[in-house]
């Protein structure tokens, strides 16, 4: 007896959604991970994150970590929180983003207002369950610098550059990281437990960028 293959659950998208039921689902589902929404003028994504997705962009958000700790820079770690302007319709939750630069402009703060707040310096964005809205886009009109992306094509580094972003070599947050450096960490995720990866880039990241050799890493 044959046994069917399961399928992964395709996100619900919603056309014409305002603000407010927008803002309402968003309260509904505040807590619950389970659920990420993305707001785009109208289009409404609700998606289930899977592990294929989840694992990825966790390891990218602990090598971040391990980078900020390692080259001692101050930042604001904020997960997955909610970014939105409501004058430009848009809204998304990134797997994970960081104040860097901007730091200090959040201290002392337990909500954030892109009105008033800078957006995050650096945002992760893992995208290989294909989703149904222009997620780049949003970021882009959101203001955010830098984004780390990781998609079916590979994994690259985007810079915000004028209205658009451009692929870059090198990191915008941490300029002697090149994406490649990257690469072979990202792609033992699953094959390799993720506190041995951890523990191989810290020391990667010790004897290249704070001993400015520039080695390829080799876990």
């Amino acid at each position: 007896m044959s046994r069917a293959t399961p399928t992964a659950p395709r996100p619900a998208v919603l056309y014409d959604i305002d603000w407010k039921t927008y803002s309402r689902l968003l309260r509904a589902f505040e807590g619950r991970r389970r659920f990420r929404l993305t707001y785009d003028r109208g289009t409404l994504e609700i998606m289930t994150p899977l592990l294929e997705h989840e694992g990825p962009a966790r390891l990218l958000g602990h090598l971040v970590v391990v980078l900020l700790e390692e080259l001692r820079i101050p930042a604001r770690l904020s997960g997955s929180v909610t970014l939105r302007r409501r004058r430009r319709l848009r809204g998304l939750e990134p797997d994970n983003c960081y104040w860097i630069d901007s730091a200090p402009q959040l201290q002392g703060k337990t909500s954030l207002d892109l009105r008033v707040d800078p957006p995050p310096d650096l945002a992760i964005e893992v995208d290989v369950t294909s989703s149904s809205v222009d997620r780049m886009s949003i970021y882009r009109a959101l203001g955010v610098p830098e984004v780390w992306r990781l998609a079916a094509s590979g994994f690259s580094f985007q810079v915000l550059a004028g209205k658009k972003y451009e692929e870059r070599t090198h990191s915008l947050s941490f300029p002697r990281l090149a994406s490649t450096d990257l690469v072979p960490f990202v792609t033992q995720q699953g094959q390799t437990d993720d506190i041995t990866l951890l523990g191989q880039f810290r020391e990667w990241v010790r004897q290249n960028l704070l001993a400015g050799q520039g080695s390829q890493p080799s876990p």
